[in-house]
């Protein structure tokens, strides 16, 4: 991509931002009242250091009702590896995708499903219509969910606080949505029950959809998928002592990878919390169970159905918050540990493991020093892996086993200065781990439909280990030009090294595909910019991403492509009317080229090449308040009916022009 075409695509997002401030005369008809918010960007917390964003249940609803990759990739600094026959998300942070290189949870539960297909490294499976947000940290995280190389994200999903209105002791909560060009119908339906000390919510929900047309007017194959999902949660409080207890399934049937396969996922959790008002002691206790199962119930190949592949995991994590003054100096100290296992267990799986364990402890400290104007966070964590299995690979190889174990100490500083109550410069340097996964060390077997031994397992794997800077700055201002308005401000420098980085290579001499650690340093940096202004009666943000990375190649296949896009622009503006009951906007999307990985002609290896065709992306959307309990909204996804393949995408080309019709109603 040239400097003068990603120069046109920026002022042409500029020019979408613009046009929210061109039309005073109808500003000044929303000039009080309260209505639907719909914020692109959400920055919360007072100014924290860490670089962290909160999708809010507003804009998952405006973009990622019909999928999540569509709000993620929206995000600075994060994107997603996309099939369009895929309903999974698997969640990419500054180039670094699946393997545990990203921890996703559910609700802080693991989704350590996982597995070695021509496709991304695992998938995290839940319903967009049962989410009240979703919680992103970029970077090393030496708290509650750490472990990984380059993040986190956590899908939260409703609450009763979510259902029942304030004051409200019961309340129920209803969407129903129709689109064109095979989003056919999707509806949720949820209800709840407050009491004083205690609280219940149950909600269901039902999507079919059908194959889609791209941008040429082509059916893109594989992209219907017929889902039922639900939740039950239960809140129960006694003085300084709360209890949550919450269930959760999917069961998904679809089309992906030439194979119609069945995705059901369970989970089970109970979360405890006990805050006497004693500043020392703020003490939450969490466990939680998962099962996902996959089932290839049939497909155009013989060879692969009947594979089913079943993850349990099990864990928990326990952690406590004190407070304390060391003369003029406020401490906050958060310490804690966490533990999760896994046992994998798999029939006709192909290439994946047929059975084994592996468990994950990490144990840290987060204290946070606050004097005058400066903040100074020092954290330290210790993780320890642990891998069991065994197997038989192929006749060159015969049986194996894996019994391997490491630990390492990954500390995390962060310095940062309150210049005003509104400004925040900070700079952060941090080291972190990310184990071997089951998958990577006992690859083994043939490519489905051949009888050649052509992948072999690696138990000597090391795990990977990195560290990183990041410079930025956090601003949020009020009152900037009237007194309503707000603007919020995120913008930072970052560059990371790994150190044995795990890659899947072809072995010319073994003729064989095996994962193995690179030598040398991997590296990516970049540049991300999280920007939104709010005055009410309007509204726009800017959301930008550039990527530089030496990722090593991995072979398409085996790990997939994980390379982010040179430049990622997202640009919103909309105004209110009518006393801020009536919302209008737009939203301009721009992917530029990048660099893909390809297998090599010679089938050596893999090679990077810039690859992908940019894209530019209009959508419009439009909301109106009913009344306090009832809106209606409507949507125009891919205005321009451009044709384009999704960068970072194992099929299909993206959807064309769709019109979306939903509505929310609260009883």
């Amino acid at each position: 991509m040239t400097d003068t075409t990603f120069r046109r695509s920026l002022m042409l997002g500029a020019s979408v931002l613009a046009m929210a401030f061109a039309a005073p005369a109808l500003a000044q008809q929303a000039a009080s009242g309260a209505g639907v918010q719909l914020r692109p960007v959400q920055v919360e917390g007072e100014l924290p250091p860490e670089n962290t964003t909160t999708i809010d249940s507003a804009r998952l609803n405006l973009e990622g009702a019909a999928r999540l990759d569509d709000v993620l990739r929206g995000t600075p600094g994060v994107f997603t590896r996309q099939n369009a026959q895929q309903p999974g998300v698997a969640v990419n942070i500054r180039g670094f995708e699946g393997a545990g290189r990203v921890n996703m949870s559910i609700d802080g539960v693991r989704q350590n499903f996982r597995f070695t297909g021509h496709e991304a490294a695992g998938f995290t499976y839940v319903d967009p219509n049962l989410l009240a947000g979703i919680d992103i940290a970029r970077g090393e995280v030496t708290g509650l969910g750490g472990g990984a190389l380059a993040g986190s994200v956590n899908f939260r999903t409703l609450n009763v606080d979510d259902v029942v209105r304030p004051g409200q002791t019961y309340g129920g909560l209803a969407r129903l949505s129709w689109g064109t060009n095979g989003a056919l119908f999707n509806n949720m339906m949820a209800y709840g029950v407050r009491l004083e000390n205690a609280g219940v919510v149950g909600a269901i929900s039902k999507r079919n959809s059908n194959l889609y047309h791209d941008g040429n007017g082509n059916i893109v194959a594989g992209t219907s998928q017929d889902l039922l999902s639900g939740l039950v949660r239960a809140n129960v409080s006694h003085g300084s002592h709360s209890l949550s207890l919450g269930a959760l399934f999917y069961s998904n049937y679809f089309l992906a990878n030439s194979y119609n396969q069945q995705v059901d996922n369970r989970t089970v959790s109970a979360n405890y919390r006990y805050n006497p008002g004693n500043p020392l002691v703020d003490l939450r206790v969490n466990a939680y169970y998962n099962q996902l199962r996959m089932n290839y119930t049939g497909g155009t190949s013989t060879s692969g159905i009947g594979r089913d592949i079943t993850d349990d995991g099990l864990g928990f994590d326990i952690s406590n918050v004190s407070r304390w003054n060391l003369g003029r100096i406020a401490v906050r100290s958060t310490n804690g540990v966490e533990y999760f296992h896994d046992d994998v267990r798999s029939t006709n799986g192909g290439v994946n493991p047929g059975s084994g364990t592996s468990s994950q402890l990490g144990i840290f400290t987060n204290n946070t020093f606050s004097y005058g104007i400066v903040d100074f966070t020092a954290g330290l964590r210790y993780d320890h892996y642990t891998l069991n299995g065994s197997g038989v690979t192929n006749d060159r190889v015969g049986a194996f086993n894996i019994d391997t174990s490491t630990g390492s100490l990954n500390p995390k500083f962060t310095l940062g200065v309150n210049v005003t109550n509104w400004l925040q410069p900070y700079v952060s340097w941090g080291r972190s781990m990310r184990s071997p996964t089951l998958q990577e060390t006992m690859l083994g077997g043939s490519h489905p439909g051949t009888t050649s031994g052509s992948y072999l397992p690696n138990p000597n794997l090391r795990p990977e280990t990195s560290q990183g800077w990041e410079m930025g700055v956090n601003l949020r201002r009020h009152a900037l030009l009237n007194e309503r308005d707000s603007l919020r401000l995120r913008a930072n420098y970052f560059i990371k090294s790994v150190e044995d980085y795990i890659a899947a290579s072809y072995l010319t001499a073994s003729r064989a595909f095996q994962y193995t650690n690179i030598a040398g340093r991997t590296q990516v940096q970049g540049f991300e910019v999280e920007l939104g202004y709010d005055a009410g009666f309007v509204f726009g943000g800017i959301n930008y991403t550039n990527m530089r990375s030496s990722i090593p190649t991995q072979v398409p296949g085996l790990g997939a492509s994980q390379y982010m896009p040179d430049h990622v622009l997202s640009v919103d503006a909309g105004m209110r009317f009518l006393r801020e009951r009536l919302t209008v906007g737009a939203r301009y999307n721009y992917v530029s080229a990048g660099p893909v990985a390809t297998l090599n002609s010679s089938f050596t290896g893999a090679t990077a090449t810039e690859g992908g065709k940019p894209y530019n992306i209009v959508n419009l959307f439009t909301n109106y308040r009913v009344t306090d309990n009832w809106d209606v909204s409507f949507r125009i996804t891919n205005l321009l009916n451009e044709s384009y393949t999704p960068f970072l995408s194992t099929t299909g080309n993206g959807q064309g022009r769709t019109f979306y019709l939903a509505t929310q109603i609260r009883f």
